[in-house]
């Protein structure tokens, strides 16, 4: 009995052992699996969030080179639409920048999280806004059918370091990408790997779990799901990465086949816009040395007939003499005309009265139309004026009065028509010009406006006429219109903005007044400087004619010490500076700038014959500019204006 009682403390001893053994066991095994649960778990976020930043890179590498196609498409297409003026051309150039913004907002969003990426975003989007204003700047003037300003403003546009620092910056924000890349792929092989391990020590817990009790068996078939599942989601999830890699291996090589292509096509089309433009540069020298050529020797066929004829004939000198002049004139406003056209000459507007300046200058029409073409004046706009540069207006009207005797061969009807719109007054004034003559096709009538166009014979015509028109029109803020048939004549209309009322009464200075050169009203000191002896020594003269003493200087670079020693023999200083403009080694306005150094209070005329475009005429300061040729009651206006300015400054000093 006794030996019973033992064996059966024993067996309870051993049973309750195996318990808690159990027990610390299980313990333990639930330790183990919710430790391996959490690794399981961490090593399942740290591997979706690596496969997401990796998912990112690939997308801000295919959106830079999305964004790098997209400006290459719209500067090719702008190229296209500048030398071919297409507006299809036009809207592709716009639909592929305004894509090329969206992949650049995209690209934004997507860096964000990265300060160094943001900040290479931002100045690329820096540079696409000046490159966005430069090419817009082509396209405007492309889309003004303006083709020498939009190949000329696109050429330059594709020479600009802004496109070198564009492509700089996407090479840079793909190269940092690519790094990104490469540290998150190895981050995500790490966490697969930690993955896997996770997924292993699961199994192997599972295994022993259902040697040790079927509660461990049950967790070993969990785990196994699980370990399915986890396989299952890798797997796709590798899938899915690896199709992803293929869609941007694959979009990658497309985008290089076509940058490629674009710069091959961008290559080939700077050199066939270098051909268009010589060959073109060719045939404008052509068109225009021939019409120029031929009506400079007419009015140099005046000028030396008059003076030679002055000289045999002495009791004639007079008639000979006004000639001459008039050939001269006619000489200078052809020089003025082809600074006109080339925007090289600003305009001087005044106050024109339209009516009355048609009226008188019809003679001059009527004389230059001919006999055989009756003139018809129907002028309805009594009483209106426009604020218009006066001797522009009158080249327009002259030129419209030629195309259209040389369209009526000579014979025919020629009317000049002025009408206001009828809206008191105060909107446009138009003036037409019309004729029966053989009127203009579809293609010529298309092209009328071109500059160096024309379809007169070879040495008849520059074909600047209607351009001279149309520049004239622009710059008086108006604009012109064209009807034409074939075989029913044509009319041009210009469409003049009137001049407000209070304009047209503080006009002082009627249009046709010429001054008249007299005795001046305080002799002045004038220092000439003029670098050309023949036209210093002219110059002088006319300044010593018009009662002035005139100190004559052929180098700019002595003026300043001509200024200086007249302040020290006592004389009291120059009261003006007449300056020619261009001279070398120093031009007149930095002349002028040197001695305004010294000596603020100089008083300063320039005389140049071309002024270059007309926004430099900010060189000239508030200075008083006279244009060559000049005469005499001109110059001698200039210099009164001078001195009445330097009277004032004196008295606003004192």
């Amino acid at each position: 009995m006794f030996e019973r009682d033992g064996d059966t403390e024993t067996e309870n001893r051993r049973e309750r052992i195996r318990f808690w053994l159990t027990i610390g066991m299980a313990t333990m095994l639930i330790g183990v699996v919710a430790a391996l649960v959490l690794l399981l778990s961490r090593a399942n976020d740290n591997y979706d969030r690596s496969l997401g930043w990796q998912t990112q890179s690939l997308e801000v590498i295919s959106q830079t080179r999305s964004l790098d196609a997209a400006l290459a498409r719209a500067e090719a297409a702008l190229g296209r639409f500048a030398v071919g003026l297409q507006k299809e051309d036009g809207r592709v150039f716009e639909q592929q920048w305004g894509l090329a913004r969206q992949y650049l907002t995209l690209l934004r969003r997507n860096v964000r999280d990265n300060p160094a990426q943001a900040k290479l975003v931002e100045e690329l989007t820096v540079e696409m806004d000046r490159r966005g204003s430069q090419l817009g700047d082509a396209a405007l003037s492309a889309n003004y059918s303006q083709t020498i300003a939009a190949i000329s403003k696109y050429h330059a546009a594709g020479h600009d370091a802004g496109l070198g620092r564009i492509d700089k910056l996407l090479n840079h924000v793909i190269t940092n990408e690519r790094g990104l890349l490469r540290e998150r792929n190895r981050l995500t092989t790490a966490d697969r790997a930690s993955l896997n391990q996770a997924i292993l020590l699961f199994s192997l817990l599972g295994a022993a779990a259902a040697v040790v009790a079927i509660g461990a068996t049950f967790s070993l078939v969990r785990a196994e799901a699980e370990r399915r599942v986890a396989r299952r989601e890798q797997a796709v999830e590798s899938d899915r990465a690896m199709q992803l890699e293929e869609a941007v291996n694959a979009r990658t090589a497309e985008l290089e086949q076509a940058n490629i292509a674009l710069r091959s096509e961008m290559t080939e089309r700077e050199a066939a816009e270098a051909q268009l433009r010589q060959a073109q540069k060719m045939e404008a020298v052509g068109q225009l040395t021939g019409g120029i050529a031929h009506d400079f020797n007419n009015m140099l066929a005046v000028v030396v007939g008059g003076l030679e004829l002055a000289q045999r004939s002495p009791e004639k000198a007079s008639r000979h003499l006004a000639n001459a002049l008039d050939g001269a004139n006619r000489a200078a406003d052809l020089t003025r005309r082809l600074l006109t056209f080339a925007r090289s000459e600003p305009a001087r507007p005044e106050m024109t009265p339209i009516d009355e300046c048609i009226a008188g200058f019809s003679e001059l029409i009527e004389r230059t139309i001919g006999d055989r073409i009756a003139l018809t004046l129907d002028l309805k706009a009594d009483g209106l004026a426009c604020w218009v540069d006066r001797q522009q207006f009158e080249n327009a009207l002259l030129n419209l009065a030629v195309n259209a005797r040389d369209a009526m061969n000579g014979h025919g009807s020629l009317t000049i028509r002025t009408l206001d719109d009828g809206e008191k007054k105060t909107a446009a004034l138009a003036v037409e010009v019309i004729d029966t003559g053989c009127g203009m096709s579809p293609e010529v009538l298309e092209r009328v406006f071109d500059p160096f166009y024309t379809t007169k014979p070879a040495g008849q015509g520059t074909g600047l006429g209607m351009s001279q028109v149309f520049a004239f029109c622009r710059q008086s803020g108006g604009e012109v219109q064209i009807s034409s048939a074939e075989g029913e004549g044509t009319s041009v209309a210009m469409l003049l903005p009137v001049a407000k009322p209070e304009l047209a009464s503080a006009a002082d200075i009627t249009p046709g007044d010429v001054a008249v050169a007299g005795a001046p009203s305080q002799a002045l000191s004038i220092l000439v400087v003029e670098d050309d002896q023949r036209v210093l020594a002219a110059t002088v003269d006319a300044v010593s004619e018009l009662g002035h003493t005139a100190v004559a200087c052929g180098n700019p670079l002595e003026a300043e010490a001509l200024v200086e020693g007249q302040l020290t023999d006592g004389h009291g200083g120059f009261d003006l500076i007449l300056s020619d403009v261009l001279m070398p080694e120093l031009t007149g306005p930095e002349m002028v700038a040197q001695l305004k150094q010294r000596w603020p209070e100089l008083s300063v005329l320039f005389v140049t014959g071309y002024a270059g475009d007309a926004g430099e005429i900010a060189s000239f300061g508030d200075h008083d500019v006279l244009r060559k040729p000049f005469t005499l009651a001109a110059l001698d206006q200039a210099i009164r204006r001078s001195g009445d300015a330097r009277s004032e400054g004196q008295r606003l000093a004192s």
